[in-house]
């Protein structure tokens, strides 16, 4: 990965503000009060299929999802937009774009604010990119392509947050995938004193409760460098949770200002720990 991009990490520890997150009140407008509500339906209107205005590549960093073959489909649905679509694309462009403005105004790195990427698992070109999100891979089916790609993608030194997904069998999918691409590794479940958790804000409690799905008990698991814990996170998981989602909903006030915050927090931290190591 770019030299440069790691650099441009390092002064943002130091010069952090830790505003107590108003977090950019334009972007979220959730009262004070408010409960953990239902979760809207699909928009009424839906982005172009298969068609992604991704910016292009220029140094600096931007937000990357990946696109995946699936046990469902790789194509977007009809009802594309808010809670539709295909697993991969679940919460976005709301949440990619909304997390974007929040690092943008927390930190000085400096991200492309231009608009975000969508890049396919089996393509070279994510090999450029530092961190890339993953949505739902409790329903990824890889091709040969795509471990092989994301492989090299790993062991390169990129960094994959993966995110929304639940339950002993996805997380057994996820396990399965992994062994695979790097099988000499495993998930081990990460303490509150690992430094990803301090890399800009102190987060003070792994208990973020779910947006969805509140039957499951939240856990981060990270997958270490040379399978060793004390070496460089490769993946962190964010198992039985959504923080994708209170990022998508977080100027909407479905969920309370207080959750998207700290959701806020988690993604933050992730890239600000990735670009440095």
């Amino acid at each position: 990965m770019s030299g440069g991009n790691r650099a441009m990490g390092a002064t943002m520890v130091a010069t952090a503000t830790l505003l107590t997150l108003s977090l950019a009140a334009a972007a979220i407008r959730a009262p004070q009060g408010a409960t953990v509500a239902a979760e809207p339906g699909p928009a009424l209107s839906s982005p172009t299929p298969q068609h992604f205005l991704n910016v292009p590549y220029d140094g600096s960093y931007t937000f990357v999802r990946v696109r995946f073959n699936s046990f469902r489909r790789r194509s977007f649905s009809p009802g594309f937009g808010r809670g539709g679509g295909p697993g991969w694309a679940h919460d976005y462009p709301y949440a990619d774009d909304n997390f974007i403005k929040i690092l943008d105004e927390v930190t000085l790195l400096g991200p492309n604010t231009e608009g975000t990427n969508v890049i396919d698992a089996e393509d070279p070109e994510l090999l450029r990119y530092p961190i890339a999100y993953v949505s739902e891979p409790g329903e990824w089916s890889p091709t040969q392509t795509e471990v092989d790609n994301m492989t090299a993608y790993l062991r390169k030194g990129g960094f994959l947050i993966l995110d929304d997904f639940r339950s002993i069998r996805e997380w057994q999918n996820v396990e399965a995938i992994f062994r695979v691409m790097l099988p000499d590794h495993r998930f081990r479940p990460l303490v509150l004193e690992e430094p990803i958790f301090n890399a800009f804000f102190q987060i003070e409690t792994l208990d973020l409760p779910p947006p969805t799905f509140q039957q499951y008990r939240p856990q981060f698991l990270g997958l270490h460098e040379g399978d060793d814990p004390d070496g460089r996170l490769m993946v962190i998981a964010n198992f039985n949770n959504d923080i994708g989602d209170y990022w998508e909903y977080s100027d909407m006030g479905y969920y309370p200002i207080d959750l998207s915050n700290e959701a806020y927090k988690f993604g933050v931290n992730y890239v600000i720990y990735a670009m440095n190591r």
